[in-house]
Parts: structure tokens; C-alpha cells; sequence
């Protein structure tokens, strides 16, 4: 069985999306579309700007949207089985399983990264850090659960990316002291991570509360295939079910790591990657070395 799963922030690069653009017509109208919707021409950036540019959170998340759900609309052979996306990878999940439409998809993804930069700046001192380390996931998401009761710090496990890749999230000092104490319990590095704030973390509350009322008014439909959301870990095609998930997802944690096993168990072989870059078929194949990845 074949499943497609979409990259998340940070799979972003200048010219993304470009050769798509030139060489199909199909894919041309869905770009200029989406400049519609967006009220600016992320085109723009996304095939000729700086670094700094596409970090921007307002650029960054709907251009690895659009790349990943426009090669997934022009990619004749696109028959999943099931699909999952990485964090932000779950909105290319649902328009390419027909559960949301590529407008409303576009517009949803747009109103949840002004959301999560507006929630950043409210607690302008929150981060998230790669813990890079043989221990336990349960020990590292106990270690916060201490630092918080005793500091009352915010800081969480927020993304299960692979067995020895744990990401927290939190406020500034709290993940500095919860990685002093990973660190003491045998974590081999502790890295900061270049992000604008503490996502899946309880910081994204305001975010969370925005996303859900602009979630409450789209239309959803049943998805063609299950998707594996990251709230569970479990599949889903039901419209209640996927929306309440997609609402929780910015407050919880992504369980990628649960996911791809979810998917192994229910007889998944061939996990394609779906979007820029390759970090999800590395990530694969650190959960289940027996998968096959490829990529479109």
C-alpha cells in the first residue's frame, strides 16, 4: 500500500515551485489563483527571494502548501492509499484527500500562520529546541511536565519526529532549563532551533482559538482515503473528527513517530514524500528502516 505525506515548515528553499509553474499550464492557474486569495504574489517570493524572505511565517507556510498540494494536483499517478502531513503538511494532507478545497485550503492556511505570528508576539521570549538523544520520548516529555510544575516555565514535548529526535517548546527559560536537565539526564545535544516561537506548545492558545472559529465556517467534506492526523496518530475520514484534530493540533503535539508506525501496522509500504525537500523520508526511514520512500 502507497502512502503520501507532506512536509512541514523549514522544508522551504528560494525557487521552490518555479519549474512547476513553467512547465505546466495546470499548475500556473492554481499559483496565480492563490496570489488572489493571499491579496500579495507569494510567487514572487517563492521563486526569487532571499532566505529571510521565506522565513517570513505568513510566506513560509502557505508556500510549502502550495508547492506540495499543487505537485500533488498535477502528478497523474497520485493514488494514495492514506496520507498524513507533518504539522503544517496536515492542510496539504486534507486538499489532497478532497476534504477541503484548494481555496479554502489556501485561505485556512493563510489565516492559521498570521494567527501563530500574532500568538509569538504576544509571548515575544518562547522557543522550541531539537533534543537529539537516546532517551526515552516518555522521559524527555516527564522531565518537562517537572520543569513546568516547579517553574511554572512553559515547556513541552511538542514534536516526536523519530526515535533520538524529540523537539520542546516553550517559553525561553523554560526550554533552557528543561534542556540543562536533558543534558544531565545523558541527551547528547540540546539545539535551539530558528523558529519565530513556541509552536504546539499551550503558548499557540490565541492561535488556536483564531484557527478554530475560521475552521468552524469552511467547508469540509469526507476524506477519499484516511489521513492520519498528528493529534492521535490515528486515521481519520470523518469530518467532526478531522476538524476537531485540526483545531488541537496547534496547542499538541505532532506524534509523526506514532503515525508512520500507525501506518506501517496498517499496511503501509511505500511512504512518497509529497512537497520540497526530503526530511520526511529521512525521517521514515530513522522510525521504520524496512519502509520504502521515494519522492514526487
Amino acid at each position: 500500500m502507497k502512502a503520501y505525506v507532506f512536509p512541514g515548515q523549514g522544508s522551504q528553499f528560494s525557487g521552490m515551485g518555479k519549474d512547476l509553474y513553467e512547465s505546466s499550464e495546470e499548475a500556473r492557474i492554481l499559483f496565480e489563483k492563490a496570489n488572489d486569495i493571499l491579496g500579495f504574489r507569494i510567487t514572487d517570493i517563492m521563486f526569487n527571494g532571499t532566505d529571510e524572505e521565506l522565513k517570513q511565517t505568513k510566506v513560509t507556510q502557505p508556500a510549502i502548501f502550495l508547492h506540495s498540494v499543487i505537485l500533488a494536483a498535477i502528478t497523474p499517478d497520485l493514488k494514495p492509499d492514506m496520507v498524513a502531513g507533518h504539522s503544517l503538511g496536515e492542510f496539504s494532507a486534507l486538499v489532497t484527500a478532497g476534504v477541503l478545497s484548494f481555496e479554502d485550503g489556501v485561505s485556512l492556511v493563510s489565516k492559521r500562520a498570521l494567527a501563530m505570528q500574532r500568538a509569538c508576539e504576544i509571548t515575544a521570549s518562547s522557543t522550541m529546541a531539537a533534543v537529539l538523544s537516546s532517551l526515552p520520548d516518555e522521559q524527555v516529555a516527564g522531565i518537562c511536565e517537572q520543569v513546568m510544575k516547579e517553574t511554572g516555565e512553559v515547556v513541552v514535548a511538542a514534536n516526536y519526529n523519530c526515535p533520538g529526535q524529540l523537539v520542546i517548546s516553550g517559553s525561553q527559560e523554560g526550554v533552557r532549563i528543561a534542556g540543562e536537565k536533558l543534558k544531565e539526564a545523558g541527551a547528547k545535544r540540546v539545539l535551539p532551533l530558528p523558529v519565530g516561537g513556541a509552536f504546539h506548545s499551550p503558548i499557540m492558545e490565541p492561535a488556536r482559538e483564531e484557527l478554530a472559529a475560521a475552521i468552524e465556517v469552511t467547508p469540509f467534506h469526507t476524506a477519499k482515503f484516511p489521513i492520519y492526523q498528528n493529534v492521535n496518530a490515528l486515521p481519520a475520514t470523518q469530518i467532526d473528527a478531522i476538524k476537531a484534530n485540526l483545531i488541537a493540533q496547534l496547542t499538541a503535539p505532532v506524534r509523526w513517530t506514532q503515525s508512520i508506525q500507525a501506518m506501517r501496522a496498517d499496511g503501509a509500504t511505500l511512504f512518497v514524500e509529497c512537497g520540497p525537500g526530503k526530511v520526511l523520508q529521512g525521517l521514515v526511514k530513522k522510525i521504520d528502516a524496512s519502509a520504502e520512500t521515494a519522492g514526487v
